[in-house]
């Protein structure tokens, strides 16, 4: 996660990737939240895709998701470091529909706690709930097991845009959470060594103060953020790294 300047202060980047079985819908969720769109016929997709997206958070700061959409099948899967490195949350999507697909996602959160630990946000998604009559995993059993390994849960369905939106708020809202409970540290840290820094500025100026026997001035840089231009809000790029 990084910050950079803007006129209405910083904004947040976060880094965001979607893993799952093929055919679950990660590309579906995607499409329907940055487009509000949704495709019939199978979006296979090849090793990733990724889009932006500016949101404004409920305390009116700015933040930028950088989301990976991930491909599915079983030959892309060792590629999955490379994509989920660095991200800040993780969406791990399921069919309802489909057992397989649902212990899929228990491999893919074994595979991130052991590299990520406890540094991204997880949220399990259970999609395709417009199939409900052939729901092969019960709401309560996947609920269960998402708070057994410290995630969220939630229920979608790509095709009748439902639940969608309130899954990405969700996840910016838990990567907000994780990037301040991480700042706090550096906080309590910057405050000893500005302690120390001061009372050791202090002990050098007492020094230079008694061997020159005169005044000493001291004059601070002020350092000035560029504006960035920005385009208008939810503004949206699409890139892709297709084979």
């Amino acid at each position: 996660m990084s910050s950079r300047r803007t006129r209405s202060g910083p904004t947040l980047n976060f880094k965001a990737v979607l893993l799952g079985e093929g055919c679950v819908g990660k590309t579906s969720l995607v499409l329907r939240y940055m487009e509000d769109k949704f495709n019939t016929q199978h979006l296979s997709t090849l090793q990733a895709s990724f889009v932006t997206k500016k949101v404004t958070l409920p305390d009116e700061r700015r933040a930028q998701l950088n989301i990976w959409d991930t491909a599915g099948q079983e030959r892309f899967h060792a590629l999955g470091p490379i994509y989920y490195r660095g991200s800040d949350g993780a969406l791990l999507v399921y069919d309802i529909t489909d057992q397989d697909s649902f212990q899929k996602v228990k491999s893919w959160v074994r595979e991130l706690k052991q590299m990520r630990g406890s540094e991204i946000a997880l949220i399990i998604v259970g999609n395709k709930t417009d199939l409900e009559e052939q729901r092969a995993i019960e709401y309560e059993t996947a609920q269960r097991y998402a708070q057994t390994v410290g995630a969220q849960y939630v229920e979608t369905s790509a095709k009748e845009n439902e639940g969608v939106s309130e899954l990405f708020e969700l996840l910016t809202q838990l990567m907000v959470e994780h990037h301040g409970q991480k700042q706090q540290p550096n906080d309590t840290n910057n405050t000893h060594s500005n302690s120390n820094s001061n009372t050791s500025n202090a002990l050098r100026l007492q020094s230079s103060s008694n061997a020159a026997g005169g005044a000493i001035s001291i004059a601070d840089d002020a350092e000035h953020d560029d504006d960035e231009n920005e385009n208008n809000g939810g503004a949206a790029h699409r890139s892709c790294c297709g084979i």
